[in-house]
């Protein structure tokens, strides 16, 4: 079978079955029970370091391991965090100010006409970082102030955050799923045009909770050239299942399984239980629905 540069060994059985995704679509969901996604996505992500791909993991459970990663940073909660993404736009690590404007006008829900002017008077000067335009007694001050909390002003303190070319994005220390949602929105805009990378998103099930969270994901998970992300979940809700993308189901409960191959439209001939440490890898070509059944492969301890 024809293969490219971006594939990666994802099972193995009489042969190696492959994770192409030039061929099968660059973003890949991993679902399975426990910490079994992260033991995949870790030697997949493995995998593409070798092939002189940067890393970037965002991890929303604290149980991601460290050990593929020079770098590592967190973002707590009640600490200054540095993801003012006016500030962030100012010093280009945004490149786009209206992109970070619209970041404003999707956390804090602003209309058209209020987002039209916090760009106005973010492009001439007169509005700098949010904590400006909250105090800028302006419409969009009054929208924003309605929902502003002390924990969104520390999000935003500090100086602009430097966000490595790869590394692990701990989110775990954000105990409010809207704040997670927030940083990933920041952080993904940021990171939106890099090349060569694969991000890793884990678990990616929380960051469809909130509209902050669910408008990153199209940053980072559509299809671009020399880019791939591979998703993790323990929790296959709509939101997930519906990402187009090829899919690794793993050990789960058996109805779970049935829901998960129902979703991904594969038909009653096609399907198997999958048991503890096999997987079934589902993708689809323009002409066909492919199912591939396997042993999971992991790092060796």
């Amino acid at each position: 079978m024809k293969v490219s540069k971006l594939a990666v060994k994802i099972l193995e059985n009489e042969s190696v079955v492959y994770y192409d995704p030039i061929y099968h679509g660059r973003t890949l969901k991993v679902i399975g029970i426990d910490d079994d996604p992260v033991e995949v996505m870790e030697y997949l992500l493995a995998q593409y370091k070798e092939k002189g791909y940067s890393i970037v993991v965002f991890d929303t459970s604290g149980h991601f391991p460290t050990g593929l990663f020079e770098s590592v940073l967190r973002i707590e909660e009640g600490n200054p965090a540095g993801l003012d993404p006016l500030k962030m736009a100012r010093m280009g690590i945004i490149k786009d100010p209206y992109s970070a404007v619209t970041i404003v006008q999707t956390i804090y829900e602003l209309d058209s006409a209020s987002t039209d002017k916090l760009y106005a008077d973010f492009v001439t000067g007169k509005v700098n970082s949010i904590a400006d335009a909250v105090k800028a007694k302006k419409n969009y001050s009054e929208i924003i102030l309605e929902g502003y909390t002390d924990l969104d002003e520390m999000l935003f303190s500090g100086d602009p955050v430097r966000i490595p070319e790869s590394g692990l994005i701990d989110l775990s220390g954000l105990n409010s799923v809207t704040l997670t949602g927030m940083a990933f929105l920041i952080l993904a805009a940021a990171m939106e045009e890099r090349r060569r990378v694969v991000y890793g998103l884990y678990d990616i099930a929380v960051l469809t909770f909130t509209g902050a969270g669910n408008a990153g994901l199209p940053l980072l998970t559509r299809p671009a050239r020399r880019r791939v992300a591979i998703l993790g979940t323990k929790y296959p809700l709509d939101q997930v299942l519906s990402i187009p993308g090829p899919t690794l189901l793993l050990y789960n409960d058996p109805d779970v399984q049935s829901a998960i191959y129902e979703s991904q439209g594969v038909p009653a001939g096609l399907r198997a239980f999958i048991d503890k440490g096999e997987g079934a890898y589902i993708w689809r070509s323009p002409e066909t629905i492919n199912v591939e059944f396997g042993k999971v492969l992991k790092l060796q301890p």
